[in-house]
């Protein structure tokens, strides 16, 4: 057994290799407070992307609130546009951020982030008072630092990378979820649904989803928590695990014969990780398949149709607090539609033997790496 100390910067290469798998409880104490400016570039970024897009709203309408009634002018459908391709670009500038090691480029990112976040509270941002716009944007950029400092942005920007990921599988897991999309048309064309949709609250219908989310959440995560308990005892380390470290930096850490146990935030942390991966997967095909619902509506629902559905429903909708020129009925049918189709998923994730295999399996095996790397990182440390 090698008894040699892995140097700096290999130790620093084992540390960002958790945190890039949403696992920053395996790290030993006073490490997530490291370079938090610069850890915190990718999230800094996102949100300069947005504050930017703020800008531009405000310059082009000179309103820092979206409220479009009717139909579209020139000017708002722009607006539109914006609003439909701020997350995405958001998304891909945090991504494109995250994938540089180089922590003196980071450093000038975060820093520009700022900079553009400080120009938005003179000429964007949700509110003409310039006051509340520092407040706002103080709170985002000070929570966002916390969460870095904490371990929490590790996990969110995971779990932002994992969903990036399994739109690439969204086809396979679409197919799966033809029945429900299916037996949803006729929720779709459901008079008294449609009644509901325009006259219940968007509190209630909260509530609702939360609850319908809630149910589906817990048949994964106890299914989950079946599938880790023997992976996580002592006992369940092999020789033959060694292997799977080839080409990671605790290839050549020193190991040792038998698992410690992991401490509860380091048990906590697995189990999350492990079931936020499967709501992951499960929640992206929900929402594209009620994205899919949404557009459909658009297509098909003319002010007529709207009429005689509703009752006389509103054309416009609210949406994070925008005016949109989309049916408020037809938004929260879409949110309904989404939430069902994200439990009837959840329950075929948990007894589809193919679902499993596919896309389960292979998290089981990510699972088992980590644990491995785990303790090697943990001797590694204790040993120095």
């Amino acid at each position: 057994m090698s008894t040699q100390h892995p140097d700096r910067e290999q130790r620093l290469a084992a540390e960002h290799w958790f945190l890039c798998r949403g696992l920053p409880a395996v790290l030993r104490p006073g490490r997530l407070v490291r370079r938090v400016f610069a850890r915190s570039a990718p999230a800094l970024a996102a949100f300069a992307v947005m504050m930017a897009f703020s800008i531009v709203v405000v310059t082009v309408t000179g309103k820092h609130t979206i409220d479009i009634d009717g139909t579209p002018t020139r000017t708002e459908w722009f607006v539109l546009a914006i609003v439909v391709l701020v997350l995405p670009l958001a998304s891909v500038i945090g991504w494109l951020v995250s994938r540089t090691t180089n922590l003196r480029l980071r450093e000038l990112v975060a820093a520009g982030s700022l900079a553009v976040a400080a120009l938005a509270t003179v000429f964007g941002g949700p509110s003409p008072l310039v006051v509340v716009d520092v407040v706002v944007e103080g709170v985002v950029i000070a929570v966002i630092l916390l969460c870095t400092a904490t371990g929490v942005g590790s996990v969110l920007g995971w779990a932002a990378r994992m969903t990036l990921a399994n739109l690439a599988s969204v086809g396979s897991l679409l197919l799966r979820a033809l029945p429900v999309m299916l037996l949803t048309v006729l929720v779709f064309f459901n008079g008294p649904v449609w009644t509901m949709a325009s006259t219940v609250s968007r509190g209630r219908l909260w509530l609702a989803l939360l609850f319908m989310l809630g149910i589906a959440a817990v048949f994964l995560v106890s299914s989950t928590l079946g599938l880790v308990r023997p992976i996580l005892a002592p006992e369940a380390k092999r020789p033959e695990h060694a292997q799977m470290l080839v080409g990671t930096p605790f290839e050549s850490m020193p190991d040792r014969p038998r698992r410690v146990p992991l401490s509860r935030p380091e048990r906590a942390n697995v189990i999350g990780v492990l079931a936020l991966s499967q709501i992951t997967q499960v929640m992206t095909v929900a929402v594209v398949t009620g994205l899919l619902f949404g557009v459909f509506g658009l297509i098909l629902i003319s002010p007529e149709l709207l009429a005689a559905l509703t009752r006389g429903g509103s054309g416009d909708g609210q949406f994070l607090g925008m005016t949109l020129p989309i049916p408020q009925a037809l938004i929260q049918i879409t949110m309904f539609l989404t939430a069902l189709t994200f439990m009837y998923l959840a329950a075929r994730a948990v007894t589809d033997k193919e679902y499993r295999a596919q896309f389960v399996d292979p998290s089981i095996e990510d699972l088992l790496l980590t644990l491995v790397a785990r303790d090697r990182y943990r001797t590694a440390t204790a040993a120095t």
